[in-house]
Order: C-alpha cells, then structure tokens, then sequence
C-alpha cells in the first residue's frame, strides 16, 4: 500500500473516532490528504482550494445534522459562535454574507436548531407577553 495512503487512513481512523463521519467524508478525506501529503512530501507548495481552509467544501453542505463546519477555519462545530468568527475579523452578519446564507440562518447545525424550535414552541412565550 502507498505510504501516503496509510499516512491518510491513520489520520482520518483518529478523527473518526471523535465524531461521526459519513461514508463520502471518510473516503474524499482519505484522498484528499494523501495527495496532500504527496505534495507536501515532494516538496511542491500545495494548491489553494479556494478562499478560506474549508474552501473545497461546499457552503450549502457545511450545516449538517450534528454540526456545522466553519468556512474559514474549517473546523466542525455545534454552533458557529461570535468569539469564534472574531478570530477571522468577522461578525455573524458579515459570515453570513460571505458565504451567500441567509440573513437569519442561525448558525447551528440542524439538530441543535430542531430542539431549539421545539422548545421555543412549547413556551409559548409570545402567549405570556400578550397578557402582560
């Protein structure tokens, strides 16, 4: 087997382990970072996949069931938080429109939004504040 291969499978067994990962993640990971570490190891600067790290990743894609992955940083999360984005100068606002969401697209993954709604509902709290 390729070393650069193995190099890759070792990689993504251990992130693996820490979330889940669907089929399509771990195969496009394992080849993506074994061409990757081909580059690095021949010596040729690697090409840039597009504005921020997580530029190959589709933005549409990146909300997903238990996570939403940052664009900039390209790291998942539950939910994308202000101290984060300030790391890269940015406002939810501003992210939002760099990366063409919504304006009041919440910043979460699906879930986490799910449970929130549900909860929201159960409150009622626009009822409260009619009798106030």
């Amino acid at each position: 087997m390729d070393t650069y291969l193995s190099l890759a499978l070792d990689i993504v067994k251990a992130q693996a382990k820490t979330r889940n990962m669907t089929e399509e993640e771990i195969t496009g990971m394992v080849s993506k970072l074994a061409t990757s570490i081909r580059t690095i190891d021949s010596g040729a600067p690697a090409a840039p996949g597009g504005e921020g790290p997580a530029g190959s990743l589709d933005a549409k894609k990146a909300v997903k069931e238990r996570s939403i992955t940052c664009m900039e940083s390209g790291k998942a999360f539950k939910i994308l938080t202000r101290r984060h984005l300030a790391k890269f100068g940015l406002t939810p606002e501003q992210y939002r429109e760099k990366w063409s969401y919504p304006k009041g697209m919440p910043l979460v993954c699906k879930s986490l939004q799910r449970e929130r709604r549900k909860k929201m509902r159960e409150m009622k709290l626009w009822e409260r504040r009619g009798k106030a």
